[in-house]
């Protein structure tokens, strides 16, 4: 039993076990978030845009409730009816977080990657086809061997 104890210790120690935690506790605080900025921020305008039109409210009645009704405001109050609905407005609502979330992940990989691999300088120099010394990339004349080069860098 101590053996077991030990090795697990180890485990959760180790940075992999670790980094991952964290990385889910992040990954839960930020689709939080993002279902904060796509419910709070984006979908208002697009809202306005369309006339008052709220996504999260659109639903299908396939079935009707038992009584028969089909009058419902949400898919909630259907749900609570006893009609059967496709929410396809939440399922729009749900594709709008899932692009907002990409592209949020795109941009910060992104911006990783560019300080991880800094964007290369062109070259400053050349080399010399007479002697193969380094010389600056604008120069007509080696100062090594002295050759006069036929193509000048522009």
């Amino acid at each position: 039993m101590r053996k077991i104890w030990s090795e697990f210790k180890e485990f959760a120690v180790k940075g992999n076990a670790v980094d991952l935690a964290v990385g889910v506790i992040i990954g839960a605080a930020f689709g939080a978030i993002v279902n904060s900025l796509v419910k709070d921020i984006v979908m208002p305008p697009i809202s306005l845009l369309t006339g008052g039109l709220d996504f999260s409210n659109k639903f299908l009645i396939l079935r009707p409730a038992k009584d028969g009704s089909t009058a419902f405001n949400t898919p909630a109050d259907a749900a609570k009816g006893g009609a059967i609905t496709c929410n396809y407005g939440n399922f729009i609502t749900l594709v709008i977080n899932f692009l907002i979330v990409a592209l949020a992940i795109f941009l910060v990989i992104r911006i990783i990657n560019q300080l991880r691999h800094p964007a290369e300088k062109p070259p400053d120099t050349k080399d010399c086809p007479a002697c193969a010394m380094k010389i600056p990339i604008k120069a007509t004349r080696c100062p090594h061997c002295t050759s006069e080069l036929s193509s000048v860098a522009q």
